[in-house]
């Protein structure tokens, strides 16, 4: 048996995993987001709600999972298993709905589908054997990973900015950033100039820098990060 894994939430509840979760980790292939299972129709179907699935086909990979959701509804419908091309079935008339996991809904809307309703949102997780986690020596080390891969997320949506400034500007250039704490501050070998390093979330980065270069920094660098731990 393994001792840890990383996998969706969305499985964990599909197949009733016995397992322990460590951590979430919030990411997706595009954005740093839950992702969503959502039941979708074609665009011209009579369906609205959950309850007009009453005796319709259902095709989707994660079914018992959409089971537990038609139970909660109260409805009452075939759920069968798809792999792959699940949206084909619908514009083929074999089903008449479907639960298909999303992001960002794109696909859906290539394939001219409606969403209905949220069946389950799922984030991707860190997960441990039972056993391995009782463990000690395993544990540290599962805790360790679990350190790296959290830092390893953090950093997706961060940056590092360094940059040169005279001493007299320090007040002007540390006021405009939005640090997550004081910034790493350094004496130059030529008197009167500062090395300023920080890290700040990369979507300000764009309007942030002219507006340091404007308060007086100068060779402005930013780079990529591979990690932030906290």
């Amino acid at each position: 048996a393994l001792d840890c894994g990383i996998t969706g939430e969305d499985w964990t509840q599909e197949f009733g995993s016995d397992v322990v979760r460590v951590a979430k980790l919030v990411y997706a292939k595009k954005r740093l987001v839950p992702v969503k299972w959502v039941l979708a129709v074609p665009g011209n179907s009579k369906i609205r709600k959950a309850q007009d699935l009453k005796g319709k086909r259902i095709a989707t990979e994660l079914v018992n999972v959409t089971r537990r959701y038609l139970r909660r509804k109260k409805v009452k419908a075939d759920v069968e298993f798809s792999w792959g091309a699940t949206e084909a079935k619908l514009a083929t008339g074999l089903v008449d709905a479907i639960v298909e996991l999303t992001e960002t809904g794109a696909t859906l809307l290539a394939h001219n589908l409606r969403v209905v309703d949220t069946v389950c949102s799922s984030v991707t997780q860190l997960i441990a054997n039972k056993k391995s986690w009782q463990d000690s020596w395993k544990r540290k080390r599962i805790e360790a990973l679990n350190l790296l891969l959290a830092g390893a997320v953090e950093a997706e949506q961060k940056v590092g900015l360094k940059m040169n400034l005279r001493q007299c500007d320090l007040k002007k250039v540390v006021a405009i950033l939005p640090a997550m704490k004081k910034p790493t501050v350094s004496n130059l070998s030529q008197r009167g100039w500062l090395a300023l390093e920080t890290v700040i979330d990369e979507k300000v980065a764009r309007s942030l820098i002219p507006r340091l270069k404007k308060a007086g920094a100068e060779g402005i660098i930013e780079y990529s990060l591979n990690k932030v731990i906290h």
